[in-house]
């Protein structure tokens, strides 16, 4: 019984933690405060009120509508939300009412935050990074503390990691530029992997890049491509391939990030699995 009700309290502050993660995900982009002013519709300015802020229930109650003007409020709201909610639920079940879980948990919350305005600007706001860097160091040295250390790195390791992980992928947007000669990754995709070498540690770090790099153009071969080829991009440009009339893989932009951030979470999770079965296979 107290095991399902602390999977409900994760739950719950997931979802709440969703919710503001919404506000990120619309303001920072356009470098806005998330703080002031508070949550109001864009269209007639109604201000948000409380009842009409509980994560999940308040979009289904609305009638995913607002309550003064009737504009339709996005689906990714709710969406994000549960994703949230069930994220936290996640740790829980992985790693029990610790302090591992919590960090885990808000790690994969800044991850999905990023892949979001990642995928929907092209942009990686710094206030993930920036606030990414700071958690994952700081709380290194309170696991370290309290004994809490796997899966994440140490903090000396989260230091080495962060600079690896941020040079490896300079160097790889280096090689890029000069195979497509034009800027081939943006400097968001640098401090994503200092808030990733951070976590991970220099040697996952690696591996979070490979696992990416391998990620990207199987969704792009399978999902983008033959939507780009039909000319079914959405009406605001989201899907920004740049492609040319008779298509050529050196014109296209893809947003790094959406393969950096899931990638991150199976190194995490499985890396030292996945390097350890590499080196057996391999015979090093």
């Amino acid at each position: 019984m107290i095991e399902i009700l602390e999977g409900i309290y994760a739950f719950v502050v997931g979802a709440a933690m969703g919710s503001f993660l919404n506000v990120c995900i619309g303001r920072w982009p356009e470098g806005l405060s998330v703080v002031k002013p508070r949550s109001r519709c864009p269209k007639c300015g109604h201000g948000i009120k409380a009842s009409e802020n509980i994560p999940i229930v308040s979009w289904l109650m609305l009638r995913a509508k607002c309550s003064s003007c009737r504009e339709r409020i996005s689906i990714q709201y709710p969406i994000v939300e549960l994703l949230v909610g069930l994220i936290w639920l996640d740790a829980y079940g992985h790693f029990g009412m610790s302090f591992t879980a919590f960090r885990a948990a808000v790690f994969a919350t800044v991850l999905l935050g990023i892949a979001i305005t990642d995928a929907k600007h092209f942009l990686i706001p710094d206030g993930f990074t920036v606030f990414g860097v700071f958690f994952v160091l700081l709380t290194s040295f309170v696991a370290l503390y309290l004994g809490q250390s796997e899966p994440f790195a140490g903090p000396w390791d989260a230091i080495l990691g962060m600079c690896v992980g941020a040079g490896a992928i300079s160097i790889v947007g280096w090689l890029g530029e000069v195979w497509l000669k034009r800027p081939a990754m943006g400097f968001g995709d640098v401090t994503l992997m200092a808030v990733v070498g951070a976590a991970v540690g220099p040697v996952r770090s690696l591996l979070t890049i490979f696992i990416a790099a391998v990620l990207a153009p199987i969704v792009l071969l399978a999902i983008v491509y033959p939507l780009s080829a039909r000319g079914l991009a959405d009406d605001k440009g989201q899907t920004e391939l740049a492609l040319e009339a008779g298509g050529g893989w050196r014109k296209r932009e893809l947003p790094f990030g959406v393969f950096l951030a899931p990638a991150a979470l199976v190194a995490l999770l499985h890396g030292d699995a996945i390097i350890a079965w590499y080196l057996r296979v391999s015979g090093l």
